[in-house]
């Protein structure tokens, strides 16, 4: 798949294949819900006052997903709650956002958290472009009750729903550096290999 050059305004065939009537809503909207919640997270940053330690990043994570949670209502798209956090479904195509990084970093060099929770790891695995395998058998690495769990939150998203991986990156001073989205195999070391993505353009911050 040919991977399009430059900032995406109008909604590529990719996009459309995904979203369906409503990829040109998401290109527009999508970065103005991140600077949304950026606004929200950098009002929480100086509210706590700390040089260390800022709640700045944890604020944005819930922020963007509980905006991009209520652009799919007003889509009349799904809205899936996943062990108590909600992700945005349009045309039955999951978003999963996170900040792979605090500065301007190339999209590449993304990589999930070390201390990402299991339950977004199994996201991206049996949600992603290529599901993994056998990836509900028990072996040694989960017990029942893990098992079980992590086979819920499967079923909780929707058997037959696709993960869009939307990253970017952030700070409290400048705000949203970059947005790219796209479908992106997670690799054992938390790395990602992409087999298709396209950059967003960065929204204005709201005023006021």
């Amino acid at each position: 798949m040919t991977v399009p050059s430059g900032i995406q305004d109008e909604p590529s065939e990719w996009a459309t294949e995904r979203f369906g009537s409503h990829a040109h809503r998401l290109v527009a909207a999508i970065p103005q819900q991140l600077a949304k919640a950026h606004v929200r997270a950098h009002a929480g940053h100086l509210a706590a006052g700390l040089k260390k330690r800022s709640p700045y990043g944890v604020v944005l994570a819930q922020a963007v997903r509980e905006n991009l949670a209520d652009m799919a209502r007003e889509l009349g798209e799904a809205v899936r709650d996943v062990r108590g956090y909600e992700y945005a479904v349009v045309n039955d195509h999951a978003l999963f956002p996170f900040k792979y990084a605090d500065r301007p970093k190339p999209f590449e060099r993304a990589r999930l958290a070390a201390n990402a929770s299991p339950t977004r790891r199994r996201m991206l695995l049996s949600h992603g472009p290529d599901p993994q395998e056998g990836l509900f058998s028990l072996d040694d690495e989960y017990t029942t009750e893990k098992y079980e769990d992590l086979h819920e939150t499967f079923e909780a998203l929707g058997a037959s729903t696709k993960l869009v991986c939307l990253i970017f990156t952030a700070d409290p001073e400048g705000g949203i550096h970059v947005i790219h989205w796209g479908d992106a195999h997670l690799e054992p070391d938390r790395t990602f290999t992409w087999l298709h993505h396209e950059q967003l353009r960065v929204a204005a911050l709201p005023p006021g």
